[in-house]
């Protein structure tokens, strides 16, 4: 599996919001939902800001496959858990890249709940 190329990570990266898809049992894309999304390292992570039980996030869970599209780049993704002990930094991360919102905005994406759903991109 390769990763992101450069321009694919600054791209989606810099992107205000990415849309999502995930991949249903029967093989088709579920509708596209608007989420944030952060670079961190050489890789691309999001959270669901209503926790575990948002409908987006349960279906990434059901194949772990999916599409994203963002700054102009439109790929085909595999969702896996991310190492938590990167937490703190991509709290940070997402302070620093949605800091123009109000800050009970950027608490509630990294509220504990929202943790919890941190998912990294990998392409395919």
């Amino acid at each position: 599996m390769t990763g992101w190329t450069k321009d694919e990570l600054s791209r989606v990266g810099d992107a205000e919001e990415l849309e999502i898809a995930s991949t249903r049992k029967d093989g088709t894309l579920s509708s596209p939902r608007t989420i944030w999304v952060v670079p961190h390292g050489g890789d691309l992570y999001v959270r669901s800001v209503n926790g575990p039980d948002a409908a987006w996030f349960r279906g990434t869970q059901v194949r772990r496959e999916g599409h994203i599209q963002a700054g102009g780049v439109d790929r085909d993704v595999t969702f896996t858990d991310a190492d938590h002990s990167l937490d703190d930094q991509l709290d940070a991360a997402y302070r620093s890249k949605y800091r123009r919102y109000a800050k009970s905005i950027t608490d509630a994406i990294n509220s504990p709940g929202a943790r919890s759903t941190t998912t990294r991109l990998l392409p395919r």
